[in-house]
C-alpha cells in the first residue's frame, strides 16, 4: 500500500520531464476526500500523478499525442516486441523509423507507441521534445544501463477505467463536480514540450478555465511573480513549496519554489 492508500498503484512508465511524484504527499491529503469523483487531469504528462492516486474514474489528456497513443495501447495490454538495447545506432535508426511512422500517418500504430517507449528510455535526460515539423528530435542519451520493460498487460486492468485524449483543455468535456488537477508546462524559458509550446497567453486562458470550474481545482506551476499574482487575482488559495528541481546554473542551488493554487477545495481536503 502506498501513502495515498492505495493497494494497487503502479509505477510511471515513461520517464518525463518535470514528474510530479514528489507531489503525491501533497496532493493525496487534497483528493482523499474527493475519490468518489472523475479526476481530470489537462496535462497528464507522465501519469505520476493518477498513478499514484488511482481514481476509479479519470479523464487523463495531454497535448502529446504519441504520450497519449502510448497510453492508449497500454490500455490494451501492450507487449513490446521491438529490439531495444542502450545503443546508439540503434537509437537513430529507431527515431528516424518513428518520424517516418509519424510523416506516414501511422502515428496511433501499436509500433509508434512501442518505439515511443524505446525513444522515452533511451535518449537523452528522458526529454520528450519536437521541431516545429513534429519530428522527435531528441538526441541519444548517456545512461551507462537502462531497465527496458516489454510486458505491460499488468497496466491493463487500471487504464480501461480510464479515458485518455490529445485535445487543447478548452475542449475536455468536464462535469461540475470533476476533481481537477492541472499541471502545465511551467512558466520557464523552455516548454517546447510538444510542437506549439504553451506561451503566456495559455497560462492566462488556463487559469480563468481553471477558475470557472464549480468543481475542486488543484494548479501546479513555478512560483514566479507573474504566475502568483494571476492566481491570488482569480481567487486561489496559494501554498509554496520547494520543488525538487534546482535554480538555474548560476551557482545558486536551492529548491526551485514552486505553488499549489487551490478553488473548490482547502488544504484540508474539504470541498
Amino acid at each position: 500500500m502506498n501513502k495515498n492508500g492505495n493497494r494497487n498503484s503502479l509505477t510511471p512508465p515513461l520517464k518525463w520531464l518535470g514528474g510530479k511524484r514528489w507531489l503525491l504527499p501533497h496532493l493525496g491529503p487534497l483528493w482523499r476526500p474527493n475519490k468518489g469523483r472523475k479526476l481530470v487531469e489537462p496535462f497528464c504528462g507522465g501519469l505520476a500523478i493518477a498513478l499514484g492516486l488511482m481514481p476509479r474514474r479519470a479523464l487523463l489528456n495531454d497535448i502529446n499525442s504519441h504520450a497519449v497513443n502510448f497510453y492508449r495501447w497500454l490500455r490494451k495490454g501492450l507487449y513490446i516486441n521491438i529490439p531495444m538495447k542502450n545503443d546508439r545506432e540503434m537509437y537513430y535508426r529507431h527515431r528516424e523509423e518513428f518520424n517516418r511512422l509519424v510523416a506516414d500517418g501511422r502515428e496511433e500504430s501499436a509500433r509508434a507507441a512501442a518505439i515511443f517507449y524505446y525513444l522515452n528510455r533511451t535518449g537523452y535526460n528522458g526529454l520528450c521534445r519536437f521541431n516545429r515539423k513534429g519530428e522527435f528530435n531528441v538526441p541519444f542519451g548517456r545512461y551507462k544501463t537502462i531497465n527496458y520493460q516489454r510486458d505491460f498487460t499488468k497496466y491493463k486492468r487500471v487504464l480501461s477505467r480510464w479515458k485518455f485524449s490529445s485535445v487543447d483543455f478548452e475542449e475536455l468535456d468536464i462535469s461540475p463536480g470533476d476533481f481537477v488537477y492541472a499541471d502545465p508546462p511551467y512558466d520557464v524559458e523552455f516548454r517546447q514540450y510538444a510542437s506549439g509550446g504553451f506561451e503566456w497567453r495559455d497560462q492566462e486562458r488556463l487559469a480563468r478555465w481553471l477558475a470557472n470550474h464549480p468543481g475542486p481545482v488543484v494548479a501546479s506551476n513555478q512560483a514566479t511573480k507573474r504566475i502568483l499574482k494571476l492566481y491570488r487575482n482569480l481567487g486561489f488559495t496559494i501554498r509554496l513549496l520547494d520543488g525538487p528541481r534546482r535554480v538555474s546554473c548560476t551557482g545558486d542551488r536551492s529548491p526551485a519554489r514552486e505553488i499549489l493554487a487551490v478553488r473548490g477545495v482547502d488544504f484540508d481536503g474539504n470541498a
